[in-house]
Parts: structure tokens; C-alpha cells; sequence
């Protein structure tokens, strides 16, 4: 069952319409393997792969455990991070960041990689989150079909809502492998995403700090 701090960032997202675009099911985890095990069979029977052979033979098993287990498992929020803050007894009140955090994620267009780092900070107002945390957090998010711009919103107002502040900051920088492997197949460039909250969008030198 989805905790209530997992309840409470769902509401905030869906009030800020950025929630990724779901509908509701009442397949179980096992009955979603099953059922995407059998369309991944249809769909590679379709490219005219030979099943019967001992490499491709388990692939729709291992795509739909994959599906369902790992790069999509931020759907279901009973696998929202637990969240551990502390009060802010110290009285930090300077800016707090975690850089180079790894983002591998799957764009919901083409479901091809999306690959990169993303950086996020925070001015503690009465909490302080473990740091760990915010890592999980972000994988959560990066775990669902995803369009980065609104991955980078979803992150902000996540830990917004957790952390009862405004003041937060996230940037994403990836590369989209739905423009490196296909289409243009461009290999070098990186799509960057800023999402800016508080002092971070109202103050230009903690937004330099920020971005620098």
C-alpha cells in the first residue's frame, strides 16, 4: 500500500497537472508479466523472429519482468521511496546540493532510453532530508515512460511537498537515444531541463549559485 507521504505528492502532482498520463488497473504485477509477455511474443512473431530458437526463446519473459519490476516501476506508487527527514535542529539554511546523480529513464514516445545526470538542491526550511533519499527519489520518477521536461517538474514538486518548501531546484541534463539511434542520429547533443522553485526562481544569485 502507497505510504501517505506517496499519497500526498501523487495529489500534489495531479494538482499541478504534471502526474504522468495513467488510467487505472486491476492487473497484479503477475498478471501484467503475463499479459505483456504474450503482446512482446505477437510482436516479435510479427518481425518474423524464430522463438524456438534458446536466445530469443525467454526475451518477452525477461521484457515484460523488466517492464513491470525495474524501468517501470515508478508507476506504482506502493514503491515510492520511504522517506526519512530529520528536524533541522542545526538551523542550516545555506543551500544543500547533490550533483552527478544518475538518470536512466525511457522516453514515452519511441520507449528508448533516456541517459544522463541530474543535480538538485534545496534551503532547508524545518526539515532536512537523508541524501540518499533524494537519489531515490529521482530514480523513482525516471522509472515510467517520461518526457524530461516533465520528469524535472515532477522531481521539484515531489520534494517540494515533502520537504514543505519552496525553495528547490532541479536540472536534468541527458542524452535522448530516440535522437541518437534513430531519426536524426545525432550522437552528441544533450537536452538540458531546469525546473526552479522559491529563492531559486526569485533570487538571481542563489539561481547563479544554482546553475553555475
Amino acid at each position: 500500500m502507497a505510504s501517505s507521504a506517496a499519497l500526498k505528492v501523487k495529489q500534489a502532482l495531479i494538482a499541478k497537472n504534471l502526474e504522468t498520463p495513467q488510467v487505472e488497473t486491476t492487473l497484479s504485477a503477475d498478471d501484467k508479466k503475463l499479459k505483456i509477455a504474450e503482446h512482446m511474443t505477437a510482436v516479435m512473431q510479427i518481425l518474423g523472429l524464430d522463438l524456438t530458437d534458446d536466445s530469443l526463446a525467454e526475451t518477452p519473459k525477461r521484457i515484460a519482468k523488466m517492464y513491470v519490476n525495474e524501468i517501470f516501476g515508478g508507476l506504482d506508487y506502493d514503491k515510492f521511496p520511504k522517506v526519512t527527514d530529520i528536524e533541522n535542529k542545526m538551523g542550516v539554511d545555506e543551500m544543500i546540493t547533490v550533483d552527478q546523480i544518475s538518470v536512466s529513464s525511457t522516453c514515452e514516445h519511441h520507449f528508448i532510453t533516456i541517459d544522463g545526470y541530474a543535480r538538485v538542491a534545496y534551503i532547508p526550511k524545518d526539515k532536512v532530508i537523508g541524501l540518499s533519499k533524494i537519489n531515490r527519489i529521482v530514480r523513482f520518477f525516471a522509472q515510467r515512460p517520461q518526457v524530461q521536461e516533465r520528469l524535472t517538474q515532477q522531481i521539484l514538486v515531489a520534494l517540494q511537498t515533502l520537504l514543505e518548501t519552496d525553495d528547490v531546484a532541479v536540472s536534468i541534463k541527458a542524452t535522448h537515444f530516440c535522437v541518437k539511434a534513430r531519426g536524426v542520429m545525432d550522437a552528441n547533443s544533450l537536452t538540458q531541463t531546469t525546473a526552479l522553485g522559491g529563492l531559486f526562481k526569485s533570487n538571481p544569485s542563489t539561481r547563479q549559485e544554482f546553475l553555475a
